[in-house]
């Protein structure tokens, strides 16, 4: 019996009245939905809160280390002589810098030959890492050798190919000098620990090459190695690179021109990277703080709250931040953070008085002190530390940011279910109601068609007794 012939017998539009006791039975499902939403709102809503939390221990944390206050700058009063960058081990202070001379990398070169010619002899060409003596005939101390073999076909451009690919410690390049090329060897480093020998002992076979080294006087064609010579505060110091690393821990100079006067150099406390930090840590304390006021708000105007209104997992931690920011700090000059210009508002959250945090930055061991001071006391110690870790014990996996997330998501299954249920009931109602009015129409067909059969009857009769 096909369900879209339902009513033909009864004349009942059995449909729409199927269809209303259905939608009776799935009235608990718009509460259930309602719920899910609001439902789902929290968690979304926990996530955020979750997030900038972490944002906030992030924040502390920096000010709880020594990276968020050991931030140096540095200057130079010839940065075109003498360049400098400072390192966050480095102190603050000044050095007086004189450049007599600048370390240089040897380098020699072969006597001209015809440009992409051959050059018509073989045998190993020795080159000898060491170092040159000061002598007016300079000796070598030889370190290490590498031997690179050379074919009577090979072109400069080809040598130079295989001592680069033998890693002998030098760069072969090749010059060229009109219809002429050289082959010019230069050491990878600079400084006198960083010179080379060419074939020795000599080969015959690639005299062609009329490669000289220091040692042969006049001969000579290039350059020697040299150290760089400077005078720090009057120190004399030496060097095989003209970039110096650490000869003040923490900060390296860049040679670049030998002076003529001394090039001032001053490392100081970057006090501006110091306050972005601080502005960091308000910056994301605010953006939570904002976000625990909006879901827990009233409005009386509209008389409605926000999501998490009365939400006592919400309000908790609302109280809690509110309270530790406004607690105090030990071994500090600075004990509240309002002494150094970090200023509650009357909605909960931070300003920075710029005057005050200025003023403070002067006696920056106290700043750092205040956020970093680790008393093993959370009740005590710096604000920072404080922070991290209250914020790492709520985003943890059983703090109570996760666990409220936890919550919800289980209500949100639950949920779920609970319309699955009242959606298969309706379902099963749906089926019987269809059943039942079915059966009735049917019924109501047969009583309409022996109706019909009497009148017809009853009608002939009177005809016959008329």
């Amino acid at each position: 019996m096909a369900i879209s012939s339902t009513g033909v017998g009864s004349g009942l539009d059995v449909q729409s009245i199927v269809a209303q006791l259905v939608a009776i039975e799935k009235q608990p499902l718009k509460q259930l939905q309602t719920k899910a939403s609001a439902f789902q709102t929290q968690l979304s809503l926990y996530g955020k809160i979750k997030s900038q939390a972490s944002a906030l221990g992030d924040a502390g944390a920096l000010l709880a280390g020594a990276s968020g206050w050991n931030t140096q700058k540095s200057s130079s009063s010839n940065a075109a002589a003498v360049g400098v960058t400072a390192g966050t081990s480095a102190v603050t202070g000044a050095l007086s810098v004189e450049v007599q001379q600048l370390a240089r990398a040897q380098s020699t070169a072969s006597v001209g030959l015809a440009a992409s010619a051959a050059v018509g002899a073989s045998g190993n060409l020795n080159i000898e890492l060491g170092s040159w003596s000061a002598d007016a005939i300079p000796v070598f101390s030889v370190g290490t050798s590498v031997a690179v073999a050379i074919d009577p076909a090979d072109t400069v451009s080809a040598i130079a190919s295989k001592i680069n690919a033998a890693g002998a410690g030098v760069t072969a390049t090749v010059m060229r000098d009109g219809a002429n090329e050289r082959l010019v060897l230069r050491s990878n480093s600079t400084g006198v620990e960083a010179g080379f020998r060419v074939n020795t002992p000599a080969d015959p076979g690639l005299a062609v090459l009329g490669i000289t080294n220091p040692s042969d006087g006049v001969g000579f064609v290039g350059q020697t190695a040299q150290d760089a010579k400077v005078k720090i505060n009057g120190v004399a110091v030496v060097s095989g690179a003209n970039k110096m690393v650490d000869v003040v821990p923490g900060v390296t100079l860049q040679l670049n021109q030998v002076t003529t006067a001394p090039a001032e150099i001053t490392v100081e406390n970057d006090l501006d990277v110091v306050q972005k930090n601080i502005q960091g840590f308000v910056d994301a304390y605010n953006a939570l703080n904002l976000t625990l006021a909006d879901a827990t708000k009233y409005t009386p105007g509209t008389k409605t709250g926000g999501p998490l209104q009365g939400d006592a997992t919400t309000l908790g931690l609302q109280n809690a931040l509110r309270s530790m920011l406004g607690s105090t700090s030990a071994g500090s000059t600075f004990s509240y953070l309002s002494d150094v210009g970090i200023e509650r508002q009357t909605d909960g959250s931070l300003k920075i008085n710029a005057t005050k945090l200025t003023s403070a930055q002067q006696d920056l061991p106290n700043l750092k002190t205040l956020f970093a001071a680790n008393n093993s006391d959370p009740l005590t110690n710096g604000f920072g530390l404080k922070v991290r870790d209250f914020s790492r014990g709520l985003v943890s996996f059983d703090g109570s940011v996760s666990n409220k997330s936890t919550a919800l998501q289980g209500a949100i299954s639950r949920n779920t279910k609970d319309q699955e249920r009242v959606t298969e009931r309706a379902s099963r109602v749906e089926v019987q109601l269809l059943k039942q009015y079915s059966a009735l129409d049917a019924q109501m067909a047969q009583l309409n068609g022996l109706n019909s059969y009497v009148t017809a009857q009853l009608a002939q009769w009177n005809k016959s007794t008329g």
